[in-house]
């Protein structure tokens, strides 16, 4: 016990050791102060799920995120340090209530399912209304929005661009071909570990592509969100192709999209008038023809993400071969992006 209290006391508030939520957390939000007050004992998730969490094994630190209806805590959890998502439901409003559980019940059905290296990693759970908990491996990096804005504007390096964007597409590229729709793709989203690879995370109104339907009543973020999502459409996996359009333009930029409008005027200006977040003209053809590519109003006018990472590994190959590769390379704007690879990468891939 000794050497887990020394470890755990290195990333708590001021070296403080917390075992659980303090009293003064559960008065200034009393719909949290229900969640586990034992004495230590395990607690299981209903049914004695695989997925069920020990209780008595979680050390719940500081608190460094939060949304609508959860925060995230920094924590330990069996010796591990762990990311702690604790989602709460309100008295007052049942179907809220009742959606929020739900919501609960397939994150965690789809993390189960999930392993990749650009996917965040699932550990274990707690259901135990009126609050339920996600416990998932803890990245260090913060989210790439964070990351971002302590950047200058435009200050990214391409290579590093380039690198972020792969990382990401893996993940979106590996969602898909498992059937999933993340839907709520964003920086925000996007987590860092210590050697800067980028993990997608938050799958909370994620969903199997053949169970989304349509986008009524979705709660997405609409800075990101597709045009079709925003006019509650039916929508496929294109919607997550479009969002990541708007990370591609955030990592060029190092800025928030449509930070001169509230998220309502963003939506309005997306849908009714095509507008899109403005490209720099210092911006690379090569990255500009794949950003507008991607968040095309027409669905099927953007790429799958296999076609995605192709091309993003061509250019990432021809970068390290020659840094100015992006000042002279013009890709054929007629052609779809499969086409528009480096000569020496298509070269290469006709030689094999």
């Amino acid at each position: 016990m000794k050497k887990n209290f020394n470890w755990f006391k290195q990333i708590s508030n001021n070296g403080k050791l917390e075992r659980r939520l303090s009293l003064g957390e559960y008065k200034r939000a009393a719909s949290w102060s229900k969640y586990i007050v034992s004495s230590g004992a395990a607690i299981k998730g209903e049914g004695e799920e695989e997925w069920s969490a020990d209780m008595s094994q979680l050390y719940i630190g500081n608190k460094f995120a939060s949304g609508r209806h959860s925060r995230i805590y920094r924590g330990i959890y069996k010796h591990r340090e762990v990311a702690i998502k604790l989602i709460s439901q309100p008295e007052e409003d049942g179907d809220l209530a009742t959606f929020l559980e739900k919501q609960f019940t397939s994150e965690v059905a789809l993390l189960l399912r999930l392993k990749h290296p650009n996917i965040i990693t699932f550990i274990a759970a707690c259901k135990k209304p009126p609050v339920f908990c996600i416990i998932t491996e803890y990245l260090p990096g913060g989210s790439l929005r964070k990351y971002l804005h302590q950047q200058e504007p435009y200050s990214v390096p391409l290579n590093l661009v380039v690198k972020l964007a792969i990382d990401i597409a893996h993940g979106m590229q590996y969602l898909h071909a498992e059937g999933i729709l993340h839907r709520d793709l964003k920086s925000e989203n996007l987590l860092l570990d210590k050697d800067m690879c980028v993990k997608v995370a938050d799958f909370g109104i994620s969903c199997l592509e053949s169970q989304c339907g349509s986008a009524k009543g979705f709660t997405g973020t609409y800075r990101w969100m597709a045009p079709e999502m925003i006019k509650e459409k039916n929508h496929t996996k294109k919607v997550d192709v479009y969002s990541f359009g708007i990370v591609l333009w955030e990592l060029l930029t190092a800025l928030t999209p449509f930070d001169d409008m509230t998220p309502e005027q963003a939506a309005f200006a997306v849908c009714q008038k095509k507008a899109r977040p403005p490209i720099p003209a210092e911006c690379p053809a090569a990255v500009r023809k794949l950003i507008k590519r991607c968040w095309a109003n027409n669905p099927h006018k953007r790429p799958h993400f296999e076609e995605i990472v192709t091309v993003l590994e061509s250019y990432a190959e021809a970068l390290e071969q020659d840094p100015d590769f992006f000042q002279s390379y013009e890709p054929p704007w007629n052609l779809t992006l499969s086409k528009c690879l480096p000569k020496c990468n298509r070269s290469a891939s006709a030689e094999a």
